[in-house]
């Protein structure tokens, strides 16, 4: 099989994603695969061996049979590429356009699981427009959120720009940060559950991993706790009852179809006791051989190469599924 992975990207994310594609790379050569190194600069070039490529519509990309868009954040994992990937007729590793978007906009994937009914922590969504022009009447309903609050930047990922606020003096700078990465902002309760995650993989029918619980050594899951050495601790299975055990992957699953995800997601989660809440879904974790998403289904049996050729064949089976209906 010959694969096209991409890496880099125009995010904040682009040297985590160079890792994740390192990996990728890596894991489809060791199951003797082909593979196509393609870097997508800071800048939105897409480069091949430091060249610029051309790209055609319907004409694929420089004959891959499959791409592995192994991109984290904006104008990677928010549909963007996905978009670009469908004109070139290829198929591609992960969620279609509309679920990319939608799981990478923090408020709106809230909002659509909130009325399903999936339970979550209490948040609010809040433009950069609104905090300018009503800052006072914005603080008064954020305050019925209680204190410690996270605030976040609604489309990013790792972490980048979140802060948490244990006083509500410190609430006005943590918004100014937040609004300095993205116009729309999330503001959320904290939890004082176990933070939790598990792996999905599949289309249609979807097989969930068993749940790992992170353990922290700062005071909350921020960038360096994702990415520096000895920042978490991944324990599997999470130390959580059956019961949650069973609560996590029927949500997981459900958040997973409601979306229309394909190929991949990490859900995350708070659990405390029997009570689970869903925090997040992310389309395109982390995805090198020692993150949280591989190292679950390596828990289960599952080695990083089979991994990313299961990947690749659910993305050329759903290719193959939605051209049908374009005739």
């Amino acid at each position: 099989m010959r694969v096209a992975v991409l890496g880099g990207g125009r995010s904040s994310e682009h040297a985590v994603s160079l890792a994740s594609a390192a990996a990728v790379r890596d894991g489809l050569l060791e199951g003797g695969h082909e593979v196509v190194a393609i870097e997508i600069a800071r800048d939105g070039r897409w480069l091949l061996d430091g060249r610029e490529l051309s790209l055609t519509p319907a004409a694929g990309l420089l004959g891959a049979d499959v791409v592995f868009p192994a991109l984290h954040g904006p104008y990677g994992e928010d549909g963007v590429v996905q978009g670009l990937l469908e004109c070139l007729d290829v198929p591609y590793v992960g969620s279609g356009v509309a679920s990319s978007a939608l799981c990478m906009d923090k408020v709106r994937f809230k909002a659509l699981m909130g009325a399903a009914g999936v339970p979550q922590v209490d948040h609010r969504g809040l433009h950069d427009t609104r905090w300018r022009d009503e800052r006072d009447a914005v603080l008064a309903e954020l305050a019925a959120l209680g204190l410690p609050v996270f605030v976040k930047p609604a489309h990013l990922g790792s972490s980048v720009g979140i802060a948490k606020v244990r006083d509500a003096g410190e609430l006005p700078a943590a918004l100014d940060a937040a609004f300095a990465h993205d116009p729309l902002a999330i503001v959320e309760a904290a939890s004082m559950g176990l933070e939790v995650e598990c792996s999905v993989l599949g289309d249609r029918q979807p097989r969930i991993s068993p749940p790992g619980e992170i353990v922290l050594r700062s005071e909350f899951y921020d960038y360096a706790a994702k990415y520096e050495e000895g920042g978490m601790t991944l324990v599997v299975p999470a130390r959580i009852g059956e019961a949650a055990v069973a609560e996590v992957a029927r949500i997981a699953t459900e958040a997973f179809l409601r979306a229309d995800c394909s190929g991949l997601a990490r859900a995350d989660f708070f659990v405390d006791g029997g009570r689970v809440l869903l925090n997040e879904l992310n389309t395109m974790p982390g995805f090198t051989s020692t993150s949280v998403y591989a190292k679950l289904w390596e828990a289960s049996g599952l080695d990083y190469p089979r991994l990313i050729e299961e990947l690749c064949s659910v993305a050329l089976e759903r290719h193959a599924r939605e051209r049908r209906y374009l005739s």
